[in-house]
């Protein structure tokens, strides 16, 4: 298979579930950690076209969601400064802090610009030498090679007026976080694709073995999806517990090394708090000691800020797979995308934006309605 429509097939899609089906015997509780993959599920009707006893729950795979209220109200402030140009992706500036957001800086005069590369944001650098540029680097393990690459980039060229506003995340430390939870009901993991993709699966098996939770990586179409719920299920009514690559055209088990050298140069691990969850030991980067020149946080010295959650948001709540969206009293009234409360109803990988965007609101479609492919 080599284009997209493959992995849409519906003729396909039906034989997968009556497999799914077929092998089901008791209710099984399955978390996919990609807001990619949140979004293919909720778009399709994935979850409510499979057997009833087997419950998909969103985990907290949205990397602008996760990144902390704290680095939020950071970015606010440097990027307020008149002579900062700030460089974002565009999925951040409607991301709310305490009391504003990237959009309201720039509307107050801020220079805050949308660039779809951080080599975008060092050619802005390289052409204003006398302000300083700024990019917002999150994501996790996938978007940090480009960020690490960039900085590396930087140092070699000799641009001084650049520097990474840093808060990248790992999935791995997540995974423990989220299984050692009193409230977990997991019972078996989707994992990403295109983590997987730059990193590799080795970290999985020692988590898979001591949790005894089937971790099986999965890709992004419907087809993969079904697939990636397949073999977990198989898995799971077999009483096994082993890492399963179900996306082996683009997941190989040693995964990047050229990625893994470039991050290993840049970044160390490091504590990192998650939106809506908490602090998680090791769960995530911050550039080197080597290269602390280039790092925001240092540069500007933003301190004393003092962070305000609204009270009405259960994005936290979501993040954790402890509710669906549409159970949050906000969502879809006081929450949306236009007047967001939390980061979920604002990213393109957001949980609460996909039920919104997709109309799941509550009340579940016919099976007419609902369809595993577009």
């Amino acid at each position: 298979m080599k284009y997209i429509d493959e992995f849409q097939d519906p003729g396909l899609a039906r034989r997968l579930l009556d497999e799914i089906r077929a092998t089901v015997t008791r209710p099984w509780a399955l978390m996919e950690v990609c807001g990619g993959q949140t979004h293919t599920i909720i778009r399709h009707g994935i979850d409510q076209l499979l057997p009833d006893n087997v419950e998909l729950i969103h985990g907290p795979g949205c990397p602008v969601c996760v990144t902390p209220l704290e680095v939020i109200d950071k970015a606010l402030e440097i990027a307020a400064r008149p002579d900062v140009i700030f460089c974002s992706f565009g999925d951040m500036l409607r991301v709310p802090g305490s009391d504003r957001d990237l959009f309201q800086v720039r509307s107050h005069g801020g220079d805050v610009r949308v660039v779809y590369s951080p080599l975008d944001a060092l050619k802005i650098a390289q052409q204003n030498p006398h302000r300083q540029v700024v990019f917002f680097g999150i994501g996790f393990e996938t978007t940090a090679p480009p960020n690490a690459m960039t900085v590396h980039q930087a140092r070699k060229l000799g641009i001084p007026n650049f520097s990474l506003l840093v808060s990248h995340v790992r999935v791995p430390p997540a995974i423990e976080a989220i299984m050692q939870s009193p409230s977990c009901r997991v019972q078996a993991f989707l994992a990403a694709g295109h983590v997987c993709s730059v990193m590799g699966i080795r970290e999985y098996p020692e988590l898979a073995e001591r949790f005894r939770v089937p971790i099986v990586v999965t890709g992004f179409e419907p087809l993969d999806i079904l697939e990636g719920i397949r073999r977990t299920v198989r898995q799971l009514e077999r009483g096994e517990h082993t890492v399963d690559n179900a996306y082996p055209r683009a997941v190989r088990p040693e995964g990047n090394p050229a990625a893994q050298a470039m991050l290993a140069d840049v970044f160390e691990v490091t504590d990192r708090a998650w939106r809506g969850i908490g602090t998680i030991p090791a769960s995530g980067w911050r550039l080197s000691e080597r290269y602390r020149d280039y790092d925001a946080e240092y540069r500007f010295s933003v301190e004393g800020l003092t962070t305000r959650e609204p009270a009405a948001c259960r994005s936290g709540e979501v993040l954790q797979g402890l509710i669906k969206p549409h159970e949050c009293e906000a969502f879809g009234t006081t929450c949306t995308p236009r007047t967001p409360l939390g980061a979920t109803m604002v990213s393109s990988e957001g949980a609460c934006a996909a039920y919104y965007l997709y109309r799941r609101l509550g009340t579940p479609p016919t099976p007419q309605e609902a369809s595993p492919v577009a």
